[in-house]
């Protein structure tokens, strides 16, 4: 590749305030050909709200557009110009828009280099007084409440604190599930990051409390590590699958009441059990 090709640079923007934009981000930001974007509007915004005057032009990046817009943009790369890649708000590609335009160009051999800063996952991780190490990241959770339980039953068995983004209509449904799988862990929902109206909010997961109205946006949620380090066991669950179908009931009451006494497995895998072993209910 030649050494005048381009550099694709990935430049993380403030949360809410405009001071966390570092000086080397204005740099680039200033500097780039072109500044891609989910949300050009958004962008304009916060280049008047950090002071940047916008001297590129802001191109749309999102996943129904990427794919294809990785030719044009590889061809621009080419051509010697530099290309930055923002967020709405914190760090490109988690759970933005962005993994596969770096992967071609790692495999164009074309510079890729990040320009870090603001983050909200971390922000939210390193303000919450939950265990730091180890955490994982889960993104947005898939919208489909169906899924919910079998995403959390994947990471049940890990001894972290887990992190996703969720939006206030879906949250309570998502502590729901999270707390059919996963037992009791403390939460901590992040609202508001580096804004004036930042919240910490604190609650046993198996207990949540009415939210408020004033939670609006994408939430930050926190999931510390289990309280109890282990799946139960399939012998431990199929004795109370059992026991609870001694005390009588339907299909769904059974499972229900299994479903405490399961840490770490899904409502489709007690079902799951059920049928392996002929239990008719």
């Amino acid at each position: 590749m030649s050494l005048n090709s381009g550099t694709l640079w990935i430049v993380a923007t403030p949360l809410g305030n405009p001071g966390d934009l570092s000086p080397r981000a204005r740099e680039i930001l200033a500097t780039a050909h072109a500044v891609l974007t989910e949300d050009t509007r958004r962008a304009g915004l916060l280049f008047a709200r950090c002071g940047l005057a916008l001297h590129a032009p802001l191109l749309s990046f999102h996943d129904h557009n990427e794919k294809e817009r990785l030719f044009p943009l590889l061809e621009e790369l080419r051509l010697g110009r530099d290309l930055a890649l923002i967020s709405d708000a914190g760090t490109p590609l988690l759970s933005d828009p962005g993994y596969r335009l770096v992967r071609a160009c790692r495999a164009e051999g074309f510079r890729v280099s990040p320009v870090p800063g603001p983050s909200a996952p971390l922000a939210a991780l390193c303000a919450s007084g939950l265990p730091p190490l180890p955490f994982v990241f889960l993104g947005f959770l898939p919208r489909k409440n169906s899924e919910h339980e079998a995403l959390f039953a994947s990471y049940a068995h890990l001894d972290a604190t887990l992190i996703f983004f969720e939006r206030k209509n879906r949250l309570l449904a998502s502590l729901l599930a999270a707390a059919t799988v996963l037992g009791r862990r403390q939460v901590c929902l992040a609202r508001e990051l580096t804004k004036t109206h930042e919240e910490f909010l604190f609650f046993p997961l198996d207990s949540p409390p009415a939210l408020s109205d004033g939670l609006r946006g994408e939430i930050t949620v926190l999931l510390g590590p289990p309280e109890e380090k282990e799946r139960a066991s399939r012998e431990a669950v199929l004795a109370r699958i059992v026991r609870e179908i001694d005390l009588g009931g339907k299909a769904r009451e059974v499972i229900r009441r299994v479903r405490p006494h399961a840490r770490g497995w899904s409502s489709k895998e007690i079902y799951d059990l059920v049928r392996s072993r002929a239990i008719s209910l």
